[in-house]
């Protein structure tokens, strides 16, 4: 990779490996990486010849980055063409990626196991045990996607303190339990 250190080139390639294992297209994955890592706004004709990819991959890709909102076009004085920076604060990110990957994967499922549900209630004498099976699942999916919701209400620095609670929530809950 032309222009990027040898700690950066470990670090994009990773991403990029970790972005297939989540589904994202790898070249999508290291778009973002590099953006991420990069202290100013990059053309797109910088990103293709950092990575050696096609200029129109880079194109789709920042498409794509752009309608995550992970990315975003700025302007560089005296410059014509369009630059990209991505988001910066990993915690923002993190929240974009999850309420993405809710809407495109868990509200879908949602509600086919709602509907599912209403549909095993009318024949529930046909098949109990596919009726128990999918209420049982759209009972976890509701408390998960409720506990999210909830999650997601709170201001990002309560979030942020929740989530260094660590082993301290662990300890409150036993002790809850117990009691």
């Amino acid at each position: 990779m032309a222009n990027v250190n040898p700690l950066q080139e470990r670090f994009v390639l990773h991403w990029g490996e970790m972005g297939t294992r989540w589904g994202i297209n790898r070249t999508v994955a290291q778009i973002h990486a590099l953006l991420y890592l990069s202290p100013q706004p990059l053309h797109a004709e910088q990103i293709a010849a950092t990575l050696s990819v096609a200029r129109s991959n880079v194109s789709n890709s920042l498409r794509e980055l752009q309608g995550w909102g992970l990315v975003r076009v700025v302007h560089v004085l005296g410059d014509r063409r369009d630059h990209f920076e991505a988001l910066k604060d990993v915690w923002e990110m993190f929240r974009i990626v999850l309420d993405e990957r809710k809407r495109r994967e868990i509200d879908p499922t949602l509600a086919l196991l709602r509907s599912s549900v209403t549909e095993a209630k009318k024949n529930e004498k046909q098949d109990p045990y596919t009726h128990e099976r999918l209420a049982e699942m759209l009972d976890f999916m509701e408390v998960v996607t409720g506990f999210y919701d909830e999650m997601h209400r709170l201001p990002p620095r309560a979030v942020r303190s929740f989530l260094r609670l660590k082993g301290k929530l662990r300890k409150w809950f036993e002790a809850a339990v117990s009691e």
